[in-house]
Formats: C-alpha cells, structure tokens, sequence
C-alpha cells in the first residue's frame, strides 16, 4: 500500500490555496520530512501568481503537536539536532516572508512547534474547544524557537506563564492575549475562515504583498527608523497603478478594477 503524504496541497480556488497538515496519526506533528515538505509548498505558492491567501490546517483530531518525539528521540547528536530546529526555523521565516496572506484554521490541539505555526501564520481562527500550548517544560524540553514567534504576539507575562508552566489555554483565553484573531463553533469555522480569505483576496494583490512585507520589518526597527522606511514604502506604494485605481475608484463611488501592479 502506498504510502499517504504527510501534507496534501489544494491549489489556487479564487485565489485561496490550501495547505494540509496530513498525518493525523501522529497529531500531525513537524518531523523532518513534513517540514521539508512545507518548505517546499510556502515557496511554491509564494511563486505562484495565482495564488492571494493560503489557509494552512490539519486532518484528523488536531492542528499540530509540534515535533515528533519518536524521530527526536532517534537523532544522533547535536548535528542531527540542529538540523532539525534550523529547518523549523527555515518554515516559520517561509511564512513570515511569504508574499501572501497565511491564515492558520485550528482545531483540536496547537502544541509546541504546532502553537509556534499558529503565531507565526498572519492570522489565525479556531474552533472554540481549540487548545494552546508550549508544553516543553513538562519533558525537559523548553520552548525556545516557540516563544520567538508567539512572544511577538502575546505579552512577556502570559507567554512567560505558558513556557514555565506548559498548561494550556483555551480558545477564549487565545483570543484575550493575541495568539489567534478569533473562534468559531466547529460546524462554523470552515465558513469563517473562507469569509476572511475571500475578503483579503478582493483586495490588490499587490498592495498586500507591499503591506506584508513592510508590516514584518518595520516592527523589528526602533520607532523613528520605522517611520522613515514606512514613509518610503508608502512613498511607493503610491507610485502603482492600483493606488491610482483604489483612490479614483473611491472618488467615483465604484469597485476597484484591480491591476496587481
């Protein structure tokens, strides 16, 4: 019998393409071969100009349990080891860094490296039973790469509560301190996530790649270096033909004919 990917790949639908987490056997956890398969797929639909929003999910009872203890258990030293956590980092910048919108839809359990996908993803739905956690500390296994993604979405305090003590936080809580954007029942979150991918996909291609990109470096610069080069941008930004279109569309009180340049 052949054996199933580890991810499935939907391209483009009306801009959306979709990204599957496939191994519900092991709570879709992050083993070498589905990272590079991630990898791979992030950088193929970052090329793909069909694509506008791709939503990144999981099969079976859950988003992702993080690493797979099994393999981690079976590398061979240090070698094997940061192997392994330079090509989960690799992932998390290919979103970060990838010229679409990534929604992350959530269910069941987002765990360790699978909480980490969560924050890194540009926004993120769940079901309302979804749970959050880094549970690390409880193996002997702190959360660093973890905490880099989701400590520039939550607070120093709750996220310093969730890595000491590795309990897990509900979809309500998610919410309150800025993992995830939003939950919905489960017989409703397919239809809220589509909702948010249509909505972003009627916008300009190519003012949401400009914006993306400009949103991820400025946070990492001191305040007047930020507005310096978000002056530039939006400088730029001026400068294309779905900036004159949007402003002459709203003036004329009709729907943008977008260009994507």
């Amino acid at each position: 019998m052949m054996q199933q990917p580890t991810i499935a790949v939907q391209t483009s639908n009306n801009g959306i393409s979709r990204i599957t987490l496939n191994e519900p056997k092991t709570y879709n956890a992050l083993s070498l071969n589905t990272l590079n398969l991630l990898i791979k797929a992030f950088q193929n639909f970052h090329e793909d100009e069909k694509t506008r929003v791709i939503i990144i999910e999981g099969s079976g009872k859950g988003f992702c349990a993080g690493h797979n203890l099994k393999e981690i258990n079976s590398l061979k030293g240090k070698f094997d080891y940061q192997n392994l956590f330079n090509l989960c980092s690799e992932l998390m910048l290919k979103i970060v860094n990838n010229n679409k919108p990534v929604i992350a839809k959530v269910h069941g359990a987002a765990f360790a490296a699978g909480c980490q996908l969560v924050a890194t993803c540009d926004l993120a739905l769940s079901t309302n039973d979804a749970m959050f956690a880094t549970p690390g500390v409880n193996i002997g296994l702190f959360c660093s790469t973890p905490m880099v993604a989701i400590s520039r979405n939550v607070s120093r305090k709750k996220i310093m509560k969730m890595l000491l003590t590795g309990e897990s936080v509900t979809a309500q809580q998610a919410k309150e301190i800025g993992l995830i954007n939003d939950h919905y029942e489960n017989s409703k979150l397919e239809e809220e996530v589509l909702r948010l991918a249509d909505k972003i996909s009627s916008k300009s291609n190519k003012i949401v790649k400009i914006g993306k990109e400009a949103f991820y470096k400025q946070l990492e610069m001191p305040l007047d270096e930020a507005y310096k080069y978000t002056s530039k941008v939006m400088c730029e930004n001026m400068m294309t033909l779905d900036a004159k279109e949007g402003i002459s569309a709203y003036l004329e009180k009709r729907n943008p004919n977008w260009k994507n340049s």
